[in-house]
């Protein structure tokens, strides 16, 4: 690498990968990806199926929730020294409930430019077809598991106007539902997506209460998005 080069700072792009359907993929993140110099991934056995389908053969470095406290700073010396890196999740927006916002951070503060590579998300995309109204909302991802977060937070949105949007594990489906009727009441109007872009995509629009009785006779299956009015 000459002298010019080594003076160059790098670039951090935040690139979207499919929630689901491959064919999400946009051309200009392939292309990019493919330029970089690494790929920071939340797991690389599950991208390199990603990048094995693009051809893509840039080098891969694990960059997770576990990690990111120690490997944060290892890719920001890279980036300085000149590196491109593109982060990445599993799927959807690295840094929509992921350890991708705080790589951002580090290197806004290192005066590294940050620039996204948009494409699919999950809870956006389920919003736009929920049926709810989309003027405004509140993403508020995975609620707290137990304890005086989760209390406080419930206790928070029953004042919220917007439509607020969750994520949520199957496992753990009818527990936050009937939490949510607790804070919101069974009337409330709800949406739950899963399998999104896939096959077997899935919106069920009922009431909060009508949620609760379908998944007490239908077992969750996939990773959902509850979209709430």
């Amino acid at each position: 690498m000459s002298e010019e080069c080594n003076n160059k700072i790098g670039t951090l792009y935040l690139s979207a990968t499919p929630i689901g359907n491959l064919e999400d993929m946009t051309y200009r993140s392939v292309r990019i990806l493919g330029e970089a110099d690494l790929i920071a991934a939340e797991d690389t056995r599950h991208s390199r199926k990603l990048l094995s389908h693009f051809d893509i053969h840039t080098p891969l470095t694990s960059y997770h929730e576990h990690n990111k406290l120690e490997k944060g700073p290892e890719l920001v010396e890279k980036m300085l020294a000149g590196d491109t890196i593109v982060c990445i999740s599993d799927a959807g927006l690295p840094g929509i409930s992921d350890p991708g916002a705080h790589l951002a951070m580090l290197a806004i503060e290192a005066g590294i430019n940050v620039s996204p590579l948009p494409g699919a998300n999950a809870a956006l995309s389920a919003l736009i077809c929920s049926g709810l109204d989309t003027t405004a909302f509140t993403f508020y991802g995975f609620l707290p598991r137990t304890g005086k977060k989760r209390r406080e937070l419930l206790e928070r949105i029953k004042q919220s106007p917007e439509t607020l949007i969750f994520y949520e594990a199957p496992h753990h489906l009818k527990g936050t539902l009937s939490d949510l009727i607790k804070a919101l009441g069974p009337q409330r109007r709800a949406v739950t997506a899963r399998e999104l872009t896939k096959t077997f995509e899935e919106f069920n629009r009922r009431t909060l209460g009508e949620l609760v009785g379908y998944y007490d006779e239908h077992d969750p299956k996939g990773e959902f998005v509850i979209i709430i009015e």
